[in-house]
């Protein structure tokens, strides 16, 4: 390459310097940083917006709970009176 005698040990080491150094050329490494500096800033806020969040306790996760399941049933249960109603229409209007 270019010339220069390379050790016969030594091709991988060597060609991974001049990846390398393309790399730098290039700016890839400026923008490898970039985007990692932005990671690194986007956990800080999420860190401190996490902060500032006011969690349930375990009384009003209990009852928010109850309350969906609750719910849950009463509509489950609605439509399948619904359900059961418009299959027996049905079949009465189709014989």
């Amino acid at each position: 390459m270019l010339g220069v005698q390379v050790p016969p040990g030594l091709p991988f080491i060597f060609h991974a310097s001049l990846i390398m150094h393309d790399f730098i050329r290039f700016g890839v490494m400026d923008k490898v940083r970039q985007i990692f500096q932005k990671i690194v800033q986007f956990l800080k806020e999420a860190k401190v917006e996490l902060k500032k969040v006011t969690w349930p306790t375990p009384k009003q996760t209990l009852a928010s709970t109850s309350v969906v399941i609750i719910v849950v049933i009463i509509v489950s249960a609605f439509l399948g009176i619904v359900d059961f109603g418009l299959a027996k229409v049905i079949r009465l209007v189709l014989g």
